[in-house]
């Protein structure tokens, strides 16, 4: 891993080996980091080291490799619970990305909060992965679910937020930063304020961790959940936090192996947290690779880097808002490095397509925020979304490719 005591771009870029990727004869600008970043050596390297030195089943071994196994993998928990400022290391559940962690905590509340009447809160620019479990929830025991409306800009209606609050909410289920607008949520007084009324949050906090320190106890939300590919791991990883007395209340989401503490035909005795939640052969090099992930994270100046990611997002959306026809979607105050556009009737997948044929890799579709596109009139967005390896560069590569896609349609 490179030991970066200040931002270096030139050094940092250098760590990821697929940005010297070429795509049809052009040098890649890969500006698709919303849905999934790249890897640097150190995580690829990890992943390779544990298949080739150390891979074995973890906990039920007393041989050495699974010793080795077991330790990375324990390791690895106790150093994303530094990394997201977590109270205790078994509070952090192993999942295989936000999603599951979304579910679980909706299991446990299907189960054991929710009754006919009850309210869950959730808002107009959640991810499809934070509306459909919450749904199916409301569906399953009659509860109802309220939606907090966004602005013109993409930012949330507090004052409506304030309104919709009452005590009949069991839950607020929230995004932290918007996967398609960008939009960096007032989490901390979102959160305070529904403490007020002893209501739990959780936070998704997938768009977040890529981008800026985050302090679940400073924060205060009693879950949160991100995924490892978003933040430089692999991917089929990622992680549910809750605070202890709420996940010492849930029921498990899943049986099996690993479990419980003692099985008769009789009845069984489950584990304690976090094993309780973790069900079987875990995705271990999975947990391995995530780790090196945050030990990559944390060599990094991450103030440096995000300024660098911030220049980015004002230099883009400068250079784009220049272009004849083009509307950028989401104009909150407070953005992370993530920029939605249309131009003119151009379909987004024609915009990805003709974009494609120059090295610019963007996101084209409703990004699974359905709900909100609509709310803006447009059925999908291109999207760009920047990371600290991104170069001014891959913005002037964006634009000209734009320009020459908006002269061809026009």
């Amino acid at each position: 891993m490179t030991n970066i005591s200040t931002f270096d771009f030139a050094r940092v870029r250098a760590d990821f080996p697929i940005l010297s990727t070429t795509v049809r004869g052009k040098p890649l600008s890969y500006l698709d980091n919303g849905a999934t970043s790249q890897k640097p050596a150190s995580v690829i390297e990890a992943i390779d080291r544990y298949y080739r030195a150390e891979n074995s089943n973890i906990h039920r071994g007393v041989h050495y490799l699974s010793e080795q196994a077991t330790d990375a993998y324990e390791s690895a928990r106790a150093k994303v619970a530094h990394f997201i400022a977590a109270p205790e290391s078994d509070e952090i559940i192993f999942v295989r990305g936000a999603t599951e962690g979304i579910n679980l905590v909706a299991h446990g509340f299907i189960e054991t909060q929710l009754s006919e009447g009850d309210e869950i809160l959730i808002t107009h620019m959640e991810h499809h992965a934070n509306i459909v479990p919450w749904q199916i929830a409301a569906e399953k025991t009659g509860a109802v679910l309220k939606v907090v409306p966004v602005n013109d800009a993409g930012e949330l209606d507090l004052v409506a937020y304030s309104e919709l609050l009452s005590e009949r909410t069991k839950l607020v289920a929230l995004v932290h930063v918007s996967n398609a607008l960008g939009t960096i949520n007032p989490a901390k007084a979102l959160i305070a304020e529904a403490h007020a009324r002893d209501i739990p949050v959780l936070l998704d906090g997938c768009q977040s961790v890529p981008h800026m320190p985050v302090d679940v106890a400073d924060l205060d939300c009693d879950f949160f959940v991100f995924s490892g590919h978003k933040v430089f791991g692999p991917t089929g990883i990622g992680v549910l936090w809750g605070k202890r007395e709420w996940l010492e209340r849930l029921p498990p989401y899943q049986s099996g192996g690993d479990m419980i503490e003692r099985v008769d035909f009789e009845g069984t005795t489950y584990k304690g947290i976090p094993g309780k939640f973790e069900a079987g052969t875990p995705h271990i090099e999975g947990v391995i690779g995530l780790a090196a992930a945050i030990d990559y994270v944390n060599g990094l100046d991450r103030a440096g880097a995000l300024a660098h990611e911030h220049a980015l997002l004002l230099d883009a959306t400068e250079k784009l808002s220049a272009v004849d026809g083009l509307r950028i979607i989401g104009t909150a105050q407070h953005k992370a490095s993530i920029l939605s556009f249309v131009i003119n009737e151009i379909h987004p997948h024609d915009i990805g397509t003709f974009l494609d044929a120059d090295g610019v890799a963007v996101r084209a579709g409703h990004h699974c925020t359905q709900p909100l596109l609509k709310r803006f009139g447009v059925p999908a967005t291109a999207r760009a979304s920047f990371s600290f390896y991104n170069n001014f560069e891959d913005v002037d590569r964006l634009v000209a490719a734009v320009t020459k896609m908006q002269r061809f349609f026009g």
